[in-house]
């Protein structure tokens, strides 16, 4: 692990992963970098989600349903140095949202360390997990950590990430 000037932690080998529609996985995902010193990567789609909840919705379902993983804006560069990926995805229909889901599977994680964590609106952690499993056959995958979405951006849900982290052998 590294510190920069300003002290810092700062560790070369964790990258945090994530794709967010409303900001609620953005603030877990924040969090887990902050507490691990990792490098924050945020997953966008080529072609953006709409901006309404309900066609939001709507277009994720006929996508998981099909199966379907977007082309994303912009891959992680570099991904030989990290030995921990975090993927982080709001859990949309009870799975992976299909952004993170395309990162998975563009991104080579055999004989890494992947951790899930996922934000919920109506159901928690489901499938996300089998899928992640699935999309990543060779590397080592730990406990998923969930939160409920609207309460991603209270002091409680950070206590948790970090007892989370402590629990997994992240952070000590």
């Amino acid at each position: 692990m590294l510190f920069t000037k300003k002290r810092k932690l700062q560790n070369p080998h964790i990258l945090v992963a994530y794709f967010s529609r409303s900001g609620n996985t953005r603030r877990i995902a924040k969090a887990i970098c902050r507490q691990t010193g990792g490098t924050l990567f945020e997953i966008q789609p080529r072609t953006p989600y709409p901006p309404s909840y309900e066609e939001t919705v709507a277009k994720a379902r006929e996508e998981i349903q099909r199966g379907y993983l977007p082309a994303l804006k912009e891959r992680a560069g570099g991904m030989k140095p990290y030995k921990t990926v975090f993927i982080g995805s709001p859990n949309w229909w009870g799975t992976l949202a299909p952004p993170a889901a395309a990162f998975l599977a563009e991104h080579g994680l055999a004989g890494r360390i992947v951790v899930p964590f996922c934000t919920y609106g109506g159901s928690g952690i489901e499938e996300l997990c089998g899928t992640v499993a699935r999309l990543c056959p060779q590397a080592r995958v730990l406990s998923a950590f969930e939160a409920y979405g609207p309460k991603a951006k209270t002091g409680a849900v950070k206590r948790q990430t970090g007892k989370w982290l402590r629990r997994i052998g992240m952070i000590r």
